[in-house]
């Protein structure tokens, strides 16, 4: 800021010293003809006036023949900047002076044509300048100092504000740390802060979900495990305690004893395949396929499960669809469904099986007229043993895998699957695999 402020008054001294040289020059002529001082005089204290400024004028010699302050004229000045102006060289300088402080001198000399007749002497203090700019310094020193303090403050408020929900979130990730999953942090404003409130909220709930079904899952397989080895040891111990048993006796409690391992060997398989499903690296083996030869192929393995019970399967199809798929997994999957409802329908019941497109889907409804499924129990089939009836389920052998192994596979397809169904009037599966499937395979 000095700098600026005595640059800018240099240049500003420099240019009214050059006017003022312009101006004398005529009174200059005169004065050399009739060697006249007042004129001159009278004119310095002029310009001294209108630029606020101590202006001398000098000859030639360096002699003060008007000073505007009526102090130094008739007295010869050496200055630097005097003897510069003299060798035709306008000049200025600043000069820390003991009894006027700090003071600019510049220096224009005065030609008339190409002769120098004199010199324009101006000097004018800067120290107003400086206590200006020292005051403005205080003023800037103090408010820095109260923007500071306020920075501070509001700083502090601000850090206490945010650090305290993350301190309570850090306290709840401890907790859930130490096993306790169910954790919730109170969020109020619509901020950063509370984004991240119900981000972790959502979180803890669907961890704590997951945890619970977790648990409700290696209890369901420790039961259905438990079973058939129950079974299985009170068949044995049986037979053990047989010291004179007919043939038949063991015929039928091994007979039983198959059963139950083929039981234990289902349970494991599936549970084998919800392993293989849920593996990210899990890569299916697309084949073009034509849908309609797939289920009929199905329909004539699934024929002797559906005769032995009187249940008649048909398969209507509007067209010849051919897309991209896992042949195999997709068998997987229609083969759990439509065995559940050949299960499920009483005798000299039917199931239907329908193909068609819909839009850039194809569809495969199977719809049976069997027990069908209550209203409360439509959004937990899907779930890893879950199962409508236990009696009835573990009397026809199964194991509440199928239909998510039939979900999951489908949904590696990007297909989904949903379900329609009312008690006792029959269930209707809807299977949407899209046409595109396995385009860039």
């Amino acid at each position: 800021m000095r700098i600026n402020y005595v640059t800018e008054k240099k240049m500003n001294l420099l240019a009214q010293g050059n006017i003022i040289a312009d101006r004398i020059i005529s009174p200059i002529r005169e004065f050399n003809e009739n060697d006249d001082y007042e004129p001159l005089v009278d004119l310095m204290k002029r310009f001294s006036k209108e630029i606020k400024s101590r202006v001398m004028l000098l000859n030639k010699e360096g002699i003060v023949i008007s000073d505007s302050y009526d102090v130094l004229t008739g007295q010869k000045l050496d200055h630097l900047e005097v003897q510069e102006a003299l060798q035709g060289k306008s000049n200025a300088r600043l000069h820390n002076l003991k009894k006027y402080g700090r003071t600019i001198y510049v220096a224009v000399p005065v030609f008339l044509g190409r002769e120098i007749q004199g010199v324009v002497l101006i000097s004018s203090s800067v120290e107003e300048i400086h206590q200006n700019i020292a005051r403005t310094m205080k003023r800037f020193a103090l408010l820095s100092l109260l923007s500071i303090f306020i920075t501070g403050l509001i700083s502090f408020i601000f850090a206490k504000v945010i650090s305290s929900p993350i301190e309570k979130l850090t306290d709840r990730i401890n907790k859930m740390h130490q096993g306790n999953l169910e954790q919730k942090v109170e969020v109020t404003g619509n901020d950063e802060l509370s984004n991240l409130g119900n981000a972790f909220n959502l979180m803890t709930t669907k961890l704590a979900l997951v945890e619970q079904q977790r648990k409700d899952f290696v209890a369901n397989v420790s039961h259905e495990l438990k079973t058939p080895l129950s079974a299985i040891k009170i068949l044995s111990e049986s037979l053990l305690h047989q010291n004179q048993a007919d043939v038949s006796i063991y015929r039928e409690f091994l007979k039983d004893i198959d059963s139950e391992v083929d039981r234990l060997n289902r349970i494991i398989e599936n549970l084998l395949r919800l392993v293989d499903l849920g593996k990210n690296s899990l890569e299916l083996d697309y084949q073009v396929t034509y849908v309609n030869y797939l289920i009929e192929n199905l329909i004539r393995n699934l024929k002797p499960l559906a005769d032995k019970k009187n249940i008649s399967i048909t398969f209507t199809e509007t067209e010849k669809i051919q897309i991209k798929l896992d042949q195999i997994k997709i068998q997987q999957a229609l083969i759990n469904i439509i065995s559940n409802g050949i299960k499920y329908t009483p005798a000299g019941g039917k199931v239907d099986i329908f193909l068609y497109s819909e839009y850039e889907d194809v569809v495969i409804k199977i719809e049976d007229n069997g027990i069908g499924i209550p209203k409360e129990s439509l959004p937990h089939i899907f779930e890893r043993f879950y199962r409508v009836d236990k009696a009835r389920a573990r009397s026809t052998g199964g194991t509440g895998l199928g239909l998510s192994i039939s979900q999951q596979i489908i949904g590696l397809h990007q297909g989904s699957i949903s379900v329609d169904s009312e008690l006792g009037k029959g269930t209707i599966f809807y299977i949407k695999l899209p046409k595109s499937i396995g385009m860039g395979n």
